[in-house]
């Protein structure tokens, strides 16, 4: 009897950078060592507590369908939070009707790539890029190109690379900010010189917001003032046709496991075809979506004393790795990842060897290796993203461990 074969799409499907060396962790773990995991976004800060509250207090006897679209009460407060903000300023306030609540922000993101391509179309993205961008483009049969974005230019992304960077095939330029893995963040003036891009090439412009509250201005803000955010693709003129803004509860309220998220944009016939995607997936979560309804309620002091948080773990990671010899790392504007040069030769080898190989004291570091945030074949060889979402104590643990490990590591290599 012969089994049955995969597809090819099935056999192509890319590996995660961020998820890939599990096994070498959980070895790690069996053999007693504490892995510290620097690898991926999970934050260790409580979920605020307006969500956990909504949990706690939900009381109904079926947990039913929700709309397809997302319950209009948490849209219609969704509307309300992003006007609130800015969002109206770009072409009329934001409606209900504008929003799709989904399954956590990934489903947006693979919503907005079906809608705008077809198979064998294209998408641009600024690397190093969030690599579900290419998961989600590889189910779907769209071909990323890369727009490659350097450390030694801040990981600016100018309009002139992206314009150069189109084709006859281009569909989408698909952008975070603040940036995973960059910690980079586009200024308003930014958001429209790309987004006069995309309207010159008649694509659209999706802007990766979920990070949108984390952002550290040069000098810290004084308390009680505003909790700074990075600008919105919704509060550009001119865009109404080409924006498309994707956001989530995951990091901003500390909620990953909710999944919920949404897409908003004022394209209707893009809605639209994000709309029959959802119906036929049925429903978001029913009773995430209280729990999110919830979160927005969080105090301001509350998201300030998270951002402030952030902001000091970031301070004391990048000095730390900039004082071990030979590692070289800018000091990121937003969200809670960064991209710092190692030397070694191949930080996927390096990575392997601090969890197969290497202990100190018992403990050792996961990191992503970077590699796998480009689709320039070659670069990011000697990088790793670091997600700083663990306390100080541990960061600074996790300092010594990788100044400890980078010296056995190329003794070994000697």
């Amino acid at each position: 009897m012969t089994a049955p074969s995969l597809s090819r799409r099935g056999l192509d499907a890319p590996a995660s950078p961020i998820r890939r060396l599990t096994p070498y962790a959980d070895q790690a773990r069996a053999r007693g060592v504490t892995v510290h995991h620097l690898n991926i976004g999970q934050p260790d800060l409580a979920t605020v507590q307006p969500m956990l509250a909504a949990y706690q207090a939900y009381d109904e006897s079926v947990v039913a369908y929700s709309p397809s679209e997302g319950y209009l009460t948490y849209r219609t407060a969704l509307a309300e939070h992003y006007n609130g903000l800015d969002a109206a300023r770009g072409g009329g306030p934001i409606t209900p009707g504008q929003i799709l609540v989904t399954v956590g922000g990934s489903e947006a993101l693979l919503f907005a790539i079906a809608a705008a391509c077809d198979v064998g179309d294209q998408i641009l993205v600024a690397e190093p890029y969030y690599t579900n961008y290419r998961g989600f483009s590889h189910i779907l049969g769209v071909d990323v190109v890369p727009v490659s974005t350097h450390a030694r230019e801040s990981f600016a992304v100018p309009p002139e690379r992206v314009r150069a960077a189109i084709t006859p095939k281009t569909r989408a330029f698909i952008i975070p900010s603040p940036g995973n893995p960059t910690g980079m963040v586009l200024s308003a003036g930014d958001l429209a010189a790309l987004g006069e891009v995309c309207v010159q090439a008649g694509i659209f412009f999706v802007v990766d917001e979920v990070y949108r509250e984390f952002v550290y201005p040069d000098q810290p803000v004084p308390a009680g003032a505003p909790v700074p955010r990075a600008p919105s693709v919704l509060a550009v003129p001119g865009l109404a046709d080409h924006a498309v803004m994707i956001d989530s509860v995951s990091k901003r309220y500390s909620a990953c496991g909710a999944r919920v998220g949404c897409l908003v944009t004022r394209n209707a016939a893009l809605y639209s075809a994000c709309l029959r995607f959802a119906q036929a997936r049925l429903s978001p979560p029913t009773v995430d979506q209280y729990a999110a309804l919830a979160a927005l309620r969080t105090p301001a002091a509350d998201m300030r004393a998270m951002v402030d948080e952030y902001r000091a773990r970031r301070d004391l990671i990048v000095a730390g790795l900039n004082a071990i010899p030979g590692v070289s790392c800018p000091t990121p504007t937003g969200a809670f990842y960064l991209i710092t040069d190692l030397p070694v030769a191949d930080a996927e080898d390096f990575c392997i060897f601090m969890l197969r190989d290497f202990d100190l004291g018992g403990e050792t570091v996961m990191m992503a290796p970077a590699e796998g945030f480009y689709a320039t074949p070659g670069l990011g060889k000697n990088q790793v993203r670091i997600a700083y979402v663990l306390g100080r104590d541990k960061l600074a643990r996790c300092l010594e461990i990788l100044r400890a490990g980078l010296d056995a590591y190329n003794r070994a290599a000697r």
